[in-house]
């Protein structure tokens, strides 16, 4: 989307429960399970990312914000191999994995939801999420497998909120419950790293803070979680580390307090938040 053309996004003011102790930083983070290093994309004459780094470290819940066209979605495909960087590399656990394809990154240990959801509509719920338990066997982990997910489609899906009708149609589910059923298809091959793309579209308050809970508790089992969310309630509270990208380049990255002071991310992201609350009138609870 060309970056004069982007819609406001909608601040949801709430209360968030805090991610689980496990999963804040403390002391030396040691090697990053994720990181992206110099990665520049043009599209034609147009930059969508120039020289943007960032890491996500094991345990810890990270952070990705920006207006809507910023490149966040862009630099998750180039993560995961969607997208071809022109300049930079990606390196999971320290390997480089910047020639390797998405199923190749996928048995290293990689999962990712997307912004638009990717499920596979004539398939049941329970059917979407045993594609990645078939996946799980096959894969060799450089991110590192973690402990502590039930092994069944039914126990994923009930793990993730989503504990009835796991036989309907994922073309039927609303989108909230759709989104959760494709967190569970990652979660399936027990990834060391997971990349989620505005998961909270189509959740309710009580929906987005059970998520924020969850997402607290998976890092605490040793994962990276990276996510990409507009909820700025949801972010601030539960992130460890936030990077801010504006017009495909990082013009922040901090602890949750230290991004919502900067005057930068302030001028080209939260105050346009704000505004567009101010707008919007009271938020009803």
């Amino acid at each position: 989307m060309p970056p004069g053309n982007r819609p406001s996004e909608r601040h949801r003011v709430r209360s968030v429960p805090p991610a689980e102790p496990a999963a804040r930083a403390s002391g030396e983070r040691g090697e990053p399970a994720l990181e992206a290093r110099g990665v520049s994309v043009r599209f034609g004459g147009v930059a969508a990312l120039t020289d943007v780094s960032l890491a996500a470290h094991p345990g810890q819940v990270t952070g990705l914000i920006g207006p809507n066209g910023a490149g966040k979605t862009t630099l998750f495909n180039v993560i995961t191999g969607l997208q071809r960087p022109d300049h930079g590399r990606v390196t999971i656990a320290g390997r480089d994995v910047t020639g390797l394809g998405p199923h190749r990154r996928a048995r290293l240990g990689l999962a990712r939801t997307f912004q638009r959801l990717e499920l596979f509509g004539t398939l049941s719920a329970a059917e979407n999420v045993r594609v990645g338990l078939e996946a799980r066997g096959s894969r060799r982990s450089t991110a590192g497998a973690r402990s502590g997910l039930p092994s069944g489609a039914a126990a994923l899906l009930e793990r993730v909120g989503v504990p009835g009708a796991p036989d309907a149609p994922a073309a039927s589910l609303p989108t909230g419950s759709a989104r959760l059923v494709e967190l569970a298809r990652a979660l399936a091959i027990d990834p060391g790293v997971l990349l989620l793309d505005e998961p909270c579209s189509g959740l309710d308050d009580h929906e987005t803070a059970a998520l924020g809970k969850l997402l607290g508790e998976l890092a605490s089992e040793g994962r990276a979680v990276l996510l990409v969310e507009h909820d700025m309630d949801l972010v601030l509270q539960i992130c460890d580390l936030v990077y801010v990208l504006d017009f495909g380049e990082i013009i922040a990255s901090g602890t949750p307090d230290q991004v919502r002071n900067d005057p930068a991310v302030q001028s080209a992201y939260l105050g346009r938040v704000e505004r567009s609350d101010e707008r919007a009138g009271p938020v009803s609870p």
